[in-house]
């Protein structure tokens, strides 16, 4: 402060451990739950996905992204870290990649080359776009400022 005054120390605080987070945290069997709900859930929006990105082909392949997002960016929220992003995310990429790896006779499945690979490519991005985004301020806790 620039009048040489010290605040007083806080007393009558108990001390705090640091919870451990991530790697670290204990398992959660719900967490653990949670996780394989969102990699199913993430299986399930990769194959209607891929059947509307064909169908429609510009409409449907923007709708199949904004469901895509909507869950990835649904898991972040849901469990507040980052592996709720990518649980719903790596189910998503093995179901696209295994419907639209295309067949022996080497056409594809559903629809043309570039629907499939837009589809693929801005998943993935929007998958990490959702990974990477920063943690929203959780409701309620205390920033430590006075007056707020």
């Amino acid at each position: 402060m620039s009048n040489g005054k010290q605040r007083p120390p806080r007393t009558g605080v108990p001390a705090r451990e640091p919870v451990p987070t991530g790697l670290a945290a204990p398992l959660n069997p719900g967490r653990i739950g949670a996780y394989l709900g969102l990699a199913v859930l993430g299986v399930l929006v990769g194959i209607a996905g891929a059947f509307v990105q064909a169908a429609w082909f510009p409409g449907g392949l923007l709708l199949a992204l904004v469901a895509a997002a909507g869950l990835f960016y649904g898991g972040r929220l849901l469990t507040g870290t980052q592996i709720g992003t990518l649980a719903p995310a790596a189910g998503w990429l093995i179901s696209i990649i295994l419907l639209l790896g295309g067949r022996p006779e080497g056409d594809y499945v559903f629809g043309d080359e570039v629907g499939l690979t837009l589809f693929m490519l801005g998943g993935m991005a929007v998958a990490v776009i959702c990974a990477t985004m920063s943690r929203s301020p959780r409701q309620g806790d205390d920033s430590g400022r006075p007056g707020k």
